[in-house]
């Protein structure tokens, strides 16, 4: 139980933080000689920080479900649709490669790095004043490439489609809520896909429910703090910790 529980504080922070909750699964077990958690644990995790930002972003999906009768609401869908396809291809098509390739404690670090490096590039960017409302089709294929290349372990989605949602001139908290509500497909074709493995595989045991929830609950307060932290700090934190810890995991492997 207290397994579950740890990974569960793991998931719903590094998922939400742009620090690669991916990295962090691969590393922490390589730092600390633990084994990484079983697909059965992976699967509760994800539905977890599913249930963390659905719960968050509740109203922007209230809006959504307004797809008829209100344009603003068409125009996000649209935007969300769009940047779903790129990460959705290579994920189905390169899934099994990507893992096989970049599973690798050492190719995470570096990958961790490269995470930090992109975020202090954000600290170049002028300050946007572009709300999600007014969102281009450009942007979505922009931002949904972004979180493709965040398939990777140890590259950030949230940490790359934040910086690209700010490269295309929208506010730190609109390029994070465009970053959150793209993460709802990919988190869940992600639960759905190692559900699938899980069904062939057998069951779970009860104790992985307790990590789910853990997940749910830190992932909540991940997303509420990471807002908070960017509107006055913007990305510069969680850059000077992904390289940290991307050379401090080098280091010791």
């Amino acid at each position: 139980m207290w397994n579950a529980a740890f990974w569960g504080l793991v998931q719903g922070l590094t998922e939400f933080l742009p620090i690669s909750s991916s990295g962090h699964l691969i590393l922490i077990p390589a730092l600390l000689g633990m084994e990484e958690p079983g697909l059965a644990t992976s699967v509760m995790l994800h539905l977890g920080t599913l249930a963390a930002v659905l719960a968050y972003y509740r109203s922007d999906l209230r809006k959504l479900l307004r797809v008829r009768t209100d344009p603003e609401a068409r125009l996000i869908l649209t935007l969300l649709v769009i940047g779903t396809i790129p990460a959705a291809v290579v994920g189905l098509t390169l899934r099994g490669p990507i893992e096989i390739v970049f599973d690798d404690p050492k190719v995470a670090a570096v990958a961790e790095i490269v995470t930090g490096v992109v975020l202090a590039f954000s600290l170049l960017l002028a300050a946007g004043t572009r709300t999600l409302g007014r969102g281009r089709i450009p942007d979505a294929v922009i931002v949904g490439f972004a979180q493709a290349f965040a398939l990777i372990p140890g590259i950030s989605r949230s940490g790359m489609t934040i910086t690209a949602g700010m490269a295309q001139g929208f506010t730190r908290v609109e390029a994070a809520r465009f970053a959150f509500l793209l993460a709802i497909p990919s988190i869940a074709g992600a639960g759905l896909l190692e559900g699938l493995d899980l069904v062939s595989e057998g069951g779970f045991e009860a104790s992985v429910l307790v990590g789910m929830a853990v997940a749910a609950i830190s992932g909540y307060l991940a997303i509420a703090g990471l807002l908070r932290l960017i509107t006055r700090f913007g990305l510069a934190p969680f850059a000077a910790y992904c390289i940290a810890f991307g050379t401090l995991a080098l280091a010791l492997l």
